[in-house]
């Protein structure tokens, strides 16, 4: 009878550790991105594989971002951290990595990537000096702005998801390639589009618009900020308006998470189009991925130069 009952036992036991075993197969990887448009481009490589989440939205400064509790535990539970890097959240990501003690995506850890080292990078410093403002060490953080460098990620992400969940593979791969596919395709939609913006003068807020002024030949005239992090000043703004009746610029540039009263006291005394671009996914309802935050640039910066 005890012999019937621990076969019985055995059984159940390892019944159980088989569902376990399928289950864990099963359970789609857990990734936390910093920015909205790295969450977008893991669901387009990852599909119903992953679970993606960003730490920040769209109507949110990346620089300044607190570690509420709710984002300590997802933190705690992510099996991959996709970041930019370059410094971009130096000011919240450690404190977050910390607290949540998830030793998986800590710093040269597999569940660790950051975009930032797989792009040419623009605006690195000779030195920082933080007299001259935030300035990144490793150059302008604000690599999404130009869609080639999201083409060179992309496949750096997908091997890294394959090297976390190596049972699907096959699946990121080919995820990877429709991609590639599509966003070649686009890209080349885009650049024949905003062919008539090249050379156009501009004014930015912030100096977070290089990448995109780089790809379609945008020409910066002035920052509304008179260094990079430090708020328009009266005076400023005023030297650049002066600036701006001898060196004219058909528009002014601010991402949908700056303020936009600075730009729009410009943009009225100097008779010129005060754009808002959406800078990343989920911004407004046209920019729910990263096909449609280009579309919705190119259209916007059209519009504006007509």
């Amino acid at each position: 009878m005890q012999s019937i009952f621990n076969k019985k036992l055995l059984a159940a036991a390892l019944a159980g550790a088989a569902a376990l075993a399928s289950l864990s197969a099963q359970a789609a990887v857990n990734v936390l991105a910093c920015e909205p448009e790295w969450e977008a481009l893991a669901k387009e490589l990852g599909g119903d594989k992953i679970k993606a989440s960003s730490a920040t939205n769209a109507l949110q400064d990346p620089h300044r971002i607190e570690a509420r509790p709710s984002l300590i535990a997802r933190t705690r539970n992510a099996d991959l951290l996709v970041c930019t890097g370059l410094e971009l959240e130096v000011g919240w990501l450690p404190v977050l990595l910390q607290q949540s003690g998830n030793g998986k995506i800590a710093a040269g850890q597999p569940g660790n990537f950051e975009a930032g080292a797989l792009v040419p990078r623009l605006d690195v410093p000779g030195k920082v000096d933080r007299s001259e403002g935030d300035v990144h060490a490793a150059g302008n953080p604000h690599i999404q702005q130009n869609p080639h460098n999201i083409a060179l990620v992309a496949p750096a992400l997908a091997k890294r998801l394959a090297e976390l969940d190596p049972a699907n593979a096959a699946e990121y791969q080919a995820r990877l390639k429709d991609f590639s596919a599509r966003w070649n395709a686009a890209m080349l939609k885009w650049e024949k589009q905003a062919a008539p913006l090249k050379s156009v003068a501009v004014v930015e807020h912030h100096k977070n618009m290089e990448y995109l002024m780089g790809w379609l030949g945008l020409r910066q005239v002035g920052t509304l900020e008179p260094k990079p992090g430090v708020e328009p000043s009266a005076a400023h703004l005023s030297a650049l308006l002066a600036q701006l009746q001898r060196q004219p610029a058909k528009m002014v540039l601010r991402a949908a998470y700056q303020d936009g009263r600075a730009s729009q006291w410009l943009a009225e005394r100097a008779h010129i189009p005060a754009v808002v671009l959406p800078f990343s996914v989920g911004a407004d309802d046209k920019s729910k991925d990263l096909f449609a935050l280009f579309d919705s640039t190119v259209q916007r910066l059209l519009d504006a130069a007509k």
